[in-house]
């Protein structure tokens, strides 16, 4: 029988992991968090195959990245195809005295889809990650 090990940061970010290709959605928005953070909020399109026909189907995604540069936020624009590479998160807040959650996908790494060598580096690390956490926890 093997012994619980604390969890290290490879584990973590194997376990929740996010690789997403689609187009931008939406106009993308910039807010300012009360601790100092800044975060860039959109959607996502993603187009997949529905469950219950064989139709391909819409799904829209929020998104949230934390602390982008400049150069990053003018990069995106309506309708770019990107991929984003990073996981997913359920957050609560007050608004109007009622509490309410969002589940989002926070952004590690975004790319336009077609800087392909942008895209394979990131899917490769991404890949390896979850790999080095496989073969700790086979240990």
């Amino acid at each position: 029988m093997k012994t619980a090990t604390p969890a290290t940061s490879a584990d973590v970010a194997a376990s929740n992991l996010v690789v997403m290709r689609g187009t931008v959605a939406n106009e993308p928005t910039m807010r300012d968090l009360a601790g100092g953070a800044s975060v860039l909020q959109l959607d996502i399109a993603t187009k997949v195959r529905s469950d219950v026909s064989d139709a391909v189907v819409t799904n829209t995604v929020p998104v949230a990245w934390y602390d982008p540069t400049p150069a990053q936020v003018r990069s995106l624009e309506v309708g770019l195809d990107v991929v984003i590479v990073g996981s997913v998160r359920r957050r609560f807040f007050r608004v109007g005295g009622q509490t309410q959650s969002r589940t989002e996908v926070v952004v590690d790494r975004a790319m336009p889809a077609r800087r392909r060598t942008s895209v394979r580096s990131s899917l490769m690390a991404a890949a390896a990650e979850v790999s080095r956490a496989v073969e700790q926890q086979a240990r």
